[in-house]
């Protein structure tokens, strides 16, 4: 019909009423009719000037004002509907949880609106349940209700009810994502989104060892050839610390698309591995986008390569036409910042032709940080203290600035500023895979069943590096107190905990090739950065930290990152 005639509005809205609870289709068929007949505002004209609205009628509304983001006003004639005694169908409720999903304070809305599916019985079916659980996730409700939810389809659930519930659980815990082997018990098909989220939560996970089990699932029902999952593959493999196996996977790819190329760059880039995103970029065969130059002078500022990154930057939209976005100009001033051109870093945000967002304070008062810049750092905190009050990095970074050149009355000031504004700093925690159970560690090993095992072990290998050579960064402590207690609390930090006690069950997985994975929540310090050269020496492991920033490869006293 598309190829021979101009559908009309009635032909559309046949059309969208029989998707159901098909979302894809629905927005897919309603932005073509919004193309193709106007925009809401004439929708809503013509609807209003109808003398009988039946229920395809009533969905069509709502349909258009969910696709166009315009769901307090998809609500109100729901109500009206509601109200007026019409009976809603499953499309109109699928379409209605769909609207909440785009809304923060939508929750208890979420809550009446189960009640009324349950009332009527329209909970039972897959479509709606299916709706209800993406709803009431987007909305930060209770993982428990999702699933009741859920198990309340009792042995009718399909592969889009298993996808969604799969989806919630993996926004909770990425392990818990393994709700999919579940679902392979059921002997249910997996289709290729159910693939993507799993592969999507294994990039949280501690090791490869679970995207490598999805992977051979996806080989197994015939999807080698699927571009997406390929994609998936290499970013979750990048993220899970082996960059090897992201270029394993690239390099077996038949077609590639320009989201190929981008993962294989923001791997190379995650790991530091400058010279192999540029060497890649060098042989790309898709047009470049402004994604492909983010990671290009990511993957420079992660090596070092400063003079590589600015001419990339000036590439970018001399040859290639590119405009430099908010992100562009965040990794230009972290790579000066880093090297320690504060001013030139300065003089860059000075030039931007929009206002600079908090993710270019943060690296700009990350390179005063490492160079104990403290003018430009004052700034930087108070603009990312405007742009993001909640964050607590211009708390910590001035306090610990200040604290490196003995000025700990200020540090203390800083302090209290920040417990008067209820601020939270985010506590550090690391976490390693041992005999495939992930184990947790906070500073101090605080609640670890092995916790004395743990320390004993940790003051034997502090003395054997000592010896090395470790010296430990005592100014970084935040308190003025005696030198010998600064030296403990830098001891203890969580991912050193994991460490020792990843040596301490050195014939486990989580040690295979004599590799040492460990992941981070927050940036790793300088003392366990020096801390972790020096045991690589010592045991004679790669030992791989993954942090909130990328990925340190230590080996032989070296970091990937060349202590950049």
């Amino acid at each position: 019909m598309l190829i021979c005639h101009r559908p009309t509005e009635f032909a559309f809205a046949s059309v969208i009423s029989t998707c159901g609870g098909d979302g894809d289709c629905g927005r897919q068929v309603h932005a073509l009719a919004l193309k193709s007949c106007g925009g809401t505002d004439e929708a809503w004209n013509v609807y209003e000037a109808m003398g009988f609205r039946n229920l395809v009628s009533w969905n069509f509304m709502i349909t258009g004002f969910q696709v166009c983001g315009c769901g307090n006003r998809a609500l109100e004639i729901f109500s009206q509907m509601h109200f007026g005694g019409i009976r809603f169908d499953r499309a109109t409720l699928v379409n209605i949880f769909s609207c909440l999903c785009g809304m923060g304070d939508g929750l208890e809305c979420c809550f009446q609106l189960q009640c009324l599916t349950t009332k009527t019985g329209f909970i039972s079916e897959i479509e709606v349940a299916t709706g209800l659980v993406k709803a009431y996730s987007s909305l930060g409700g209770e993982v428990s209700d999702c699933y009741r939810i859920f198990l309340e389809l009792d042995g009718r659930q399909d592969v889009v009810s298993w996808t969604g519930i799969i989806a919630v659980f993996a926004e909770w815990g990425p392990e818990e994502a393994f709700l999919f082997q579940q679902f392979l018990r059921e002997c249910l098909a997996p289709d290729r989104h159910m693939f993507s989220i799993v592969l999507k939560a294994c990039a949280g996970l501690a090791t490869e060892r679970h995207a490598l089990t999805v992977q051979s699932h996806v080989l197994k029902v015939g999807f080698e050839d699927d571009i997406v999952l390929a994609n998936a593959l290499i970013h979750t493999c990048a993220r899970c610390g082996s960059v090897a196996l992201s270029k394993q996977a690239f390099d077996k790819m038949g077609s590639r698309d320009i989201v190929s190329w981008n993962s294989m760059l923001k791997a190379y880039a995650m790991h530091g591995q400058g010279k192999e995103a540029l060497q890649l970029f060098s042989r790309m065969d898709a047009q470049p986008d402004g994604a492909t130059f983010v990671a290009l002078i990511s993957a420079c500022s992660h090596a070092g390569m400063v003079e590589k990154g600015a001419k990339i930057f000036e590439a970018m939209s001399n040859n290639h036409g590119i405009v430099p976005q908010l992100d562009h100009y965040a990794c230009m001033v972290d790579i000066l910042g880093q090297a320690g051109r504060i001013y030139e870093a300065k003089e860059l945000i000075d030039k931007m032709p929009m206002e600079p967002d908090s993710m270019v304070w943060c690296a700009l008062l990350g390179g005063c940080r490492k160079h104990g810049e403290t003018k430009f750092a004052k700034l930087a905190a108070v603009k990312l203290k405007e742009l993001d009050p909640n964050n607590s990095l211009g708390y910590v970074v001035m306090s610990n600035i200040f604290s490196t050149n003995g000025r700990f009355n200020e540090a203390r000031l800083i302090r209290r500023e920040m417990e008067g504004k209820t601020v939270r700093k985010e506590p550090g925690f690391s976490w390693i895979e041992v005999g495939n159970q992930v184990h947790e560690f906070a500073s101090g090993g605080q609640q670890h069943l092995e916790k004395e095992a743990m320390c004993a072990r940790l003051e034997e290998l502090v003395r054997q590096l000592k010896d090395l050579g470790y010296v430990p960064q005592i100014s970084l402590a935040l308190h003025d107190i005696e030198n010998e207690h600064k030296e403990e609390q830098l001891y203890y930090h969580s991912e050193k905990m994991a460490l020792v006690f990843a040596l301490m069950n050195a014939g486990s997985i989580c040690c295979s090739g004599n590799i040492i994975k460990i992941m981070k929540n927050i940036r790793i310090c300088i003392d366990c950065h020096n801390y972790m050269k020096l045991t690589s020496e010592l045991v004679n492991m790669e030992i791989v930290v993954r942090d909130s920033n990328h990925f340190h490869h230590f080996k032989a006293k070296v970091c990937s990152c060349n202590d950049y």
